[in-house]
């Protein structure tokens, strides 16, 4: 066993321990328990859980990746994640928060109607799905590399430890161990950045030192026959940046594993500031990775330029192991570094590994390193069980509870149909992580545009438009996510890498989003207006702290 592998053994074991702990302590036997922690989770520590289940194996293991094979283009993953939370945070939150039930799908349900929330019932699964994959896939990656299993073995490990503790605890004991993964997954993620940047500027903040490397980077892409590292709109067309960026950010907005997080806390003014503090602890991690791709580029550019095959270092025998390193068996020295093996360049590196080999690359102590790996499973493992937990929520109680028994199970019934379903969901999950169809941060992309299409118009028309109806809000949401999820299809599977205009599958979620609005409204105004008296309450829903008519008293 190498010291890497130990390190990376006594950083898990330690953190896994903990997490499970904490599962076990939190165990509940009552639905408000599993599905919203009975509204009883302290502000801070909420802020904290919030974070830890945005920031998924995409924004620890593969977006600092992104941005160093795309350069400036990658931007719009920062852009649009960071906007996207601000636009939950201070548009949708509050307001969900005072409506007060336990899922999506249940708001949408009572602000429209009972087949409007099989719908979102239905797209809060699918979209959850895809999410969850390339969570499953990160998780497989750390155990790849680090423990010797192949990526099938790692994912299938992370599935049945992630299952564990989100079955004993729902969301209480999610909410609780997403507090213990964000320390580690921020920890793991700042000290190796911190480390790097001591040594390329004699000082320890990447967000400040990394622009000092710039420059150089740029020299050293152009040699190697890249685009500048800073030149803009170079590996995407300027349409499908912007139109990626919006999916992104409306897409944030419309996702249920975050909006649930906000049913959590004891208070409308409480969900408020969860909502300020996750911010505080997401930009933490947001603002080093671009120093982390920036540094790691470097790195790989200037140890590997030019270096024969037989004296390429350790860290690329080891990551070749697992197959995310490719070497090309023709090449003698190593002139062309590329992320896409159909490039046939000297060296592929997949995106995904360059945050766990970071480290390795930079010569960091074996402990660092295992560290890192740590935090990458606490990354991937945050989010996973939130998504679980909407599968499970979705199944049990917008389906089994409200559309089979309608309104007629036990407590004991829904919890058992909760776990069995998140059990299913696990396995599925397992399935796709094996064969994602992208990288990972793409693969959470893709949600995030679904999310787009589908959840964002319906939501936001249902809190600020009173005249939205039913009718309107059903033909919208299937409008959008069959358009968006028809062009995903297309794009990746029946003729990939086709395109129209240039918009990639991350980017189509944002016309999927302009199609569900269109068809919301046209519909809502060619039909019969809601009820007088579930317009007014949605009038009054407006003023989060109070009723508006105790406002104008």
């Amino acid at each position: 066993m190498s010291d890497i592998q130990f390190w990376t053994l006594v950083f898990i074991f330690l953190s896994f321990a903990v997490y499970i702990g904490i599962a076990w302590r939190s165990r509940v036997k009552e639905t408000a328990g599993f599905y919203v922690a009975g509204q009883g989770i302290p502000t801070v520590a909420n802020g904290a859980a919030v974070a830890a289940d945005w920031m998924s194996a995409a924004s620890f293991i593969s977006m600092a990746g992104l941005i160093a094979f795309l350069g400036y283009d990658g931007a719009i993953y920062l852009m649009g994640w960071t906007g996207g939370y601000v636009l939950l945070a201070l548009l949708l939150a509050p307001y969900l928060r005072k409506w007060g039930k336990f899922t999506v799908p249940e708001f949408v349900g009572d602000r429209y109607s009972e087949l409007v929330r099989t719908i979102a019932a239905g797209a809060a699964i699918l979209i959850s799905f895809t999410y969850v994959v390339g969570q499953m896939r990160g998780g497989g990656i750390v155990f790849s590399r680090f423990l010797n299993l192949p990526v099938a073995g790692g994912v299938g490990v992370a599935g049945a430890i992630i299952f564990t503790y989100a079955v004993l605890g729902g969301m209480k004991g999610i909410t609780w161990t997403q507090v213990a993964q964000y320390t580690v997954l921020i920890t793991a993620y700042l000290i190796p950045a911190a480390a790097i940047s001591q040594t390329f500027t004699d000082f320890p903040i990447p967000q400040i030192t990394f622009g000092q490397v710039l420059g150089e980077l740029n020299a050293l892409s152009v040699e190697f026959g890249l685009n500048s590292y800073t030149q803009p709109f170079t590996e995407r067309p300027q349409l499908d940046i912007f139109l990626v960026t919006m999916a992104l950010m409306i897409g944030t907005a419309g996702l249920p594993h975050v909006i649930i997080r906000f049913y959590t806390t004891k208070s409308v003014r409480g969900a408020r500031y969860s909502a300020f503090w996750a911010l505080l602890f997401i930009a933490l991690l947001y603002t080093t990775a671009p120093a982390v791709g920036a540094f790691a580029k470097f790195n790989i550019l200037e140890g590997l330029g030019g270096t024969p095959v037989d004296e390429l270092p350790e860290w690329v025998g080891n990551w070749e192991a697992t197959g995310l390193v490719i070497v090309n068996p023709d090449a003698d020295t190593i002139e062309s570094i590329s992320n896409n093996p159909a490039e046939g360049a000297d060296i592929t590196v997949d995106n995904d590994i360059l945050v766990l080999a970071n480290p390795e690359i930079a010569g960091l102590p074996a402990p660092v390193v295992g560290l890192v790996a740590a935090g990458g499973m606490a990354a991937a493992m945050s989010t996973a069980a939130g998504l679980l937990l909407v599968i499970s929520s979705s199944a049990s109680h917008d389906f089994y509870f409200r559309r089979i028994k309608r309104g007629h199970a036990t407590e004991r019934e829904k919890l058992l149909v909760g776990r069995l379903a998140m059990a299913g969901a696990v396995v599925i999950a397992v399935i796709g992580g094996i064969n994602p169809p992208a990288f990972v941060a793409q693969v959470v992309a893709f949600a995030f545009g679904l999310a787009a299409s589908s959840f964002f118009p319906i939501i936001v028309l249902g809190i600020f438009w009173k005249r939205c109806n039913a009718k309107g809000a059903a033909a919208g949401m299937i409008s959008g996510l069959v358009f968006t999820a028809t062009y995903m299809i297309w794009s990746l599977y029946v003729s990939p890498g086709s395109t129209v205009l240039g918009i990639s599958p991350e980017g189509i979620g944002t016309v999927g989003a302009l199609v569900n609005f269109v068809v919301t409204i046209l519909v809502s105004r060619a039909t019969p207006a809601p009820p007088a008296q579930l317009m007014e309450f949605i009038e009054e829903m407006r003023y989060p702290a109070t009723s508006r008519r105790q406002t104008k008293g």
